[in-house]
């Protein structure tokens, strides 16, 4: 092993371990900056000797890996359902069919039952090597490159494990990374997802493993599985589990008969409130193997484990009316406005109905009665008509076809549920709505003004897109104040007053010195997030550079496909954007990156280049020297492909492709003299 295979490996066990410290034993040795100045260093040389990545390299969990179509496979054991249950009295029953199975008394565990997507991972000589989904019980999905980016889930097990190991449990998503996600989604005018559980499954489906790892995925080890393994009942063995790299449950508690399972139920649906991720019952396992063999399985279930389900809290009460509402991005969200009910601990009046599709499908009507519960505790949402309670004759409630708000004809793109209104730079709660975007933390973090202060500026005609902003003095702002009334009723004078004036100019003047990735967010991009942003900040360096780009050279960055290309041309053709644009760049915005734009030389002007496989230097530094050369970039081969840059471990197909159509081929050796410099 030479020395940079020792370092590689060194690396390697250093982060797991202190990967195993943060998430399994929520102790760790060393500080977050500290532990990342590790992993790029393992990233950099990962990438300049990528014939020495180790199966369980730790810089798996940052993802990268595209899946196109994920593959199906064959479970080693079938994944069997849990028989539910909702009540006491069917416990019993199961508790009865189990001990007269046994002749004898039986010692259950019961654990939570998580609310996210089962997950079968296996481990060859200790390395995570597959990872499929339920599937039908029998196959299921392979989404290993997904799952190795979760943090809780071991790439290496530690100690005496077998030489095959099947580890069972769920990914879930927290209730914090779910309110982040959504949050992020609703900011480009994507649809919120329902509950995390969704999100979850959604997320395990993603194509680019890189975006799974920023979603906030956990996973909560349930089941073990294999040939000899240790420990004759399933406390000790998930313990043993422990001992080899997994995280032991959270909540897992050994009873010796049915009334410990009755409190230990009783004690966590209420309890379960207080959790920072979904659960929805809980699990009851018979504890001993040798018990759970007498008892056996049907060809669904087993019969030595049942899942008790908590009730979600339910409530009926009286649709009142409907407001239609007008989201930053123009999207129609109906809201129900319900008669007053108390639920979960609050009193809940409103309900979001969803889209035009949600109200058609439940055939909600006008008075209804609908049933309300807390999606996830947190969300009131509404799961049904209460039919019982339907009034004679009752109308559909109607879907408006024109802006509640400007009155312009509402469009729907096809193949998407959501309404919206076209008049994005017209209608007031878009406008406020891109006004509020534009000042947000992750855009030009302008703390000083808010969504109070945001309408009383558009009220009094002062604003009406994000340059007026920087047209605003002192005298204008001087003793503006405005009366606010909250939900229940009580009101509050905002006042611009001499020190509120100062703190807003203020915050203004500060924000000219935003980066151009977080200035591009904030002009509110349809489509466009904060990560999209910083990836065509990256590449395009300057506003001017990205208005001017076509789809073809748009789509060439990662992460944006036709539709978000589609939206950026579309933006830069409207006059009015750009004209605010212009006006945002007079006042001293930042619009391009604070790079210095080194040029070499312009040996390269004119030329697409393809740059495939593995160099003597990073792949990025080698990219850099081509636009420093004032060569350009391109992804794929097509005939006005100029050469293709091949290194080591060129990719069969492009390569097949460049020679049928004629692209000259060069080396990296080539590529240094073309340019004349060895300099990176």
């Amino acid at each position: 092993m030479n020395d940079i295979q020792q370092e590689i490996a060194r690396l390697s066990e250093e982060i797991n371990r202190h990967n195993y410290y943060y998430y399994m034993l929520d102790d760790p040795k060393i500080s977050d900056y500290d532990f990342d100045q590790l992993l790029q260093r393992l990233i950099d040389l990962e990438r300049q000797y990528p014939e020495y990545v180790l199966p369980d390299s730790p810089t798996q969990r940052v993802g990268g890996t595209i899946t196109k179509q994920f593959e199906s496979a064959r479970h080693l054991y079938p994944m069997l359902s849990l028989g539910n249950t909702y009540s006491e009295a069917d416990l019993l029953e199961f508790d009865t069919r189990v001990r007269s199975l046994l002749n004898g008394p039986v010692e259950y565990v019961c654990e939570l039952k998580y609310d996210g997507v089962a997950i079968s991972l296996i481990y060859e000589q200790g390395v995570l090597t597959r990872a499929v989904t339920r599937g039908d019980g029998t196959r299921g999905d392979v989404v290993t490159a997904n799952v190795k980016t979760i943090g809780s889930v071991p790439l290496r097990l530690q100690g005496d494990y077998p030489d095959l190991l099947e580890a069972r449990g769920e990914i879930i998503m927290p209730y914090d990374s779910f309110n982040n996600l959504n949050a992020e989604r609703e900011d480009v005018g994507d649809q919120p997802f329902a509950n995390p559980r969704n999100a979850a499954s959604g997320s395990l489906k993603l194509q680019n493993s890189a975006d799974v790892a920023k979603r906030g995925l956990s996973f909560k080890l349930y089941y073990a599985l294999g040939e000899n393994l240790p420990e004759n009942n399933h406390y000790a063995r998930l313990r043993k589990l422990h001992e080899w790299g997994f995280r032991f449950p959270d909540v897992m508690e050994k009873v010796p008969d049915l009334n410990g399972v009755y409190g230990f139920i009783h004690a966590w649906d209420e309890k379960r409130k207080q959790l920072p991720y979904p659960i929805d019952g809980i699990v009851i396992k018979v504890n001993d193997f040798s018990q759970q063999q007498q008892v056996g399985s049907t060809a669904k279930s087993p019969r030595w484990a049942i899942a008790y389900k908590f009730k979600a809290e339910r409530v009926s009460t009286q649709l009142l009316s409907v407001d239609f509402q007008v989201g930053r991005t123009g999207i129609i969200t109906p809201v129900a406005n319900l008669r007053p009910v108390s639920l979960a601990g609050t009193v809940v009046k409103r309900a979001t109905l969803n889209n035009r599709d949600f109200i058609r499908d439940m055939d909600i009507r006008e008075q209804d009665s609908l049933f309300v519960e807390k999606g996830g505790e947190i969300i009131p949402k509404i799961v049904g008509v209460d039919m019982e309670h339907r009034m004679p004759g009752a109308l559909p409630v109607a879907f408006v076809t024109n802006c509640p708000v400007c009155g312009t004809p509402l469009q729907q793109h096809e193949g998407e549920a959501g309404v919206f209104c076209p008049n994005e730079l017209h209608c007031a709660p878009q406008i406020r709505g891109k006004l509020e975007h534009f000042i947000a933390r992750k855009a030009m973090n302008i703390d000083s003004l808010g969504e109070g202060k945001i309408e009383v500026l558009y009220a009094q005609g002062l604003v009406r897109n994000a340059a007026d902003l920087y047209d605003l003095t002192y005298d204008r702002l001087f003793g503006l104040e405005k009366v606010i009334e909250d939900e229940n009723g009580k009101t509050k004078t905002l006042s611009f007053k001499e020190k509120t004036v100062a703190n807003i100019l203020n915050g203004l003047e500060q924000s000219k010195t935003v980066p151009f990735e977080r200035v591009l967010y904030a002009i509110g991009i349809r489509f466009v997030g904060e990560v999209t942003a910083k990836k065509l900040a990256r590449r395009f360096k300057n506003i001017d550079t990205l208005a001017n780009a076509t789809q073809e050279e748009l789509v060439e960055v990662e992460d944006v496909g036709e539709r978000v290309a589609q939206s950026i041309i579309q933006y830069f053709n409207n006059t009015e954007n750009l004209e605010m644009v212009m006006r945002l760049k007079s006042a001293g915005l930042r619009f391009e990156t604070g790079e210095e734009q080194q040029s070499d030389s312009q040996r390269l002007q004119g030329m697409s280049i393809v740059v495939s496989g593995v160099f003597s230097i990073p792949r990025d530094d080698i990219k850099a020297m081509i636009e420093r050369n004032g060569g350009k970039n391109v992804s794929s081969i097509s005939k006005n492909t100029t050469y293709v840059l091949a290194g080591e471990k060129m990719g069969p197909e492009k390569r097949k492709k460049a020679e049928s159509l004629g692209i000259p081929i060069i080396s990296e050796e080539d590529f240094k003299e073309m340019i004349g410099t060895e300099r990176v």
